[in-house]
């Protein structure tokens, strides 16, 4: 049993877009997006030894309807409305482990988050309706380890477990952090499915997130399930274009004394939306892969539904 044959610049940008995030699920959106998780290849680990560097960008502008209740900084807004632009800098190194089946990875994100919150909310200085605005750095992210597996050269699963750290700012009396005081636990699975003879290609992203408690608020995020899928046609060696769907669905109710006032704030979304890559060649021994996305959400409740979810990635591969 062999890897795929396959140029690293088509195996690498998975390992570095394993998660997203904006606010907590206290602040009804959660870490993940839906839809933004998977990418192309996203079961695949480089079967040679390569160092990569990733740049990603994220804008959302939602909302939650105001007729209903959202929980933030320990307090109960009557809706919520928000705006992210998110930028992710990602360094990935595969080691060196050519033999057999298996190949090994590591991560490290570090990642900026310009945010603008508003709410009909008492909140410390807040009163009535209300805005805030946070930027800089947000929670670091890292995956210690990416174990690939190869099952043929046309399919692949790819297993993870990523960490988010509570290394952003974070202030219980504001709308808006750059931090959601809680560390982030993310087993993941990413499978990919190759159909070379129709040009076909399908990759799906699964994971569990576990969070810990938000101590200034006493707020304990439930577990949230999150898949992504993507079905995408190759048109050439170096364009593709392609349908996501995504969902996020929490298991369970959230805790704490804002959440039961509530009933757990349980809440699950759907996205849809087109997706587009270019692959090309700029050195020797370097490549450069870019990709565009539109995700909006089609259902929702209790989470951030926006129409205008986009995303954009560039990946250098040395």
């Amino acid at each position: 049993m062999h890897p795929r044959k396959t140029k690293p610049l088509a195996i690498v940008l998975p390992l570095l877009l394993a998660a997203v995030s904006a606010h907590a699920t206290e602040g009804a959106l959660g870490r993940p997006i839906s839809g933004t998780s998977v990418v192309p290849n996203a079961g695949i680990v480089s079967p040679e030894p390569i160092l990569a560097v990733n740049l990603a960008e994220m804008y959302l502008n939602g909302s939650v309807d105001g007729g209903r209740q959202v929980p933030i900084g320990g307090q109960a807004s009557l809706g919520i409305s928000g705006e992210v632009a998110f930028t992710l800098a990602t360094i990935m190194k595969v080691w060196d482990t050519r033999t057999g089946a298996w190949n090994f990875a590591s991560s490290f994100t570090l990642p900026y988050l310009w945010n603008k919150v508003g709410a009909n909310v008492t909140l410390g200085r807040f009163n009535g309706s209300s805005q805030d605005t946070a930027s800089g750095l947000f929670d670091i992210y890292f995956t210690p380890v990416i174990a690939g597996y190869h099952f043929s050269q046309t399919e692949h699963v790819a297993l993870s477990l990523n960490i988010w750290a509570p290394t952003g700012s974070y202030d219980a009396n504001a709308l808006a952090n750059t931090g959601l005081n809680n560390w982030t636990f993310v087993p993941q699975v990413a499978y990919t499915k190759i159909l070379p003879e129709q040009g076909w290609q399908f990759d799906v992203v699964s994971g569990l997130q576990f969070y810990t408690r938000n101590n200034a608020t006493n707020y304990q995020n439930a577990p949230l399930f999150t898949l992504d899928v993507m079905a995408r046609k190759l048109f050439t060696k170096s364009f593709s274009a392609g349908l996501i769907v995504g969902t996020t669905q929490q298991l369970g109710n959230d805790s704490g004394p804002t959440a039961d006032r509530l009933n757990g704030f349980r809440g699950h979304d759907w996205a849809i939306g087109p997706v587009i890559n270019y692959d090309t060649r700029i050195a020797a021994k370097s490549t450069l892969s870019l990709g565009l996305r539109w995700v909006p959400t089609v259902a929702s409740q209790n989470r951030m539904e926006s129409t205008r979810t986009f995303m954009g990635t560039a990946t250098l591969v040395f």
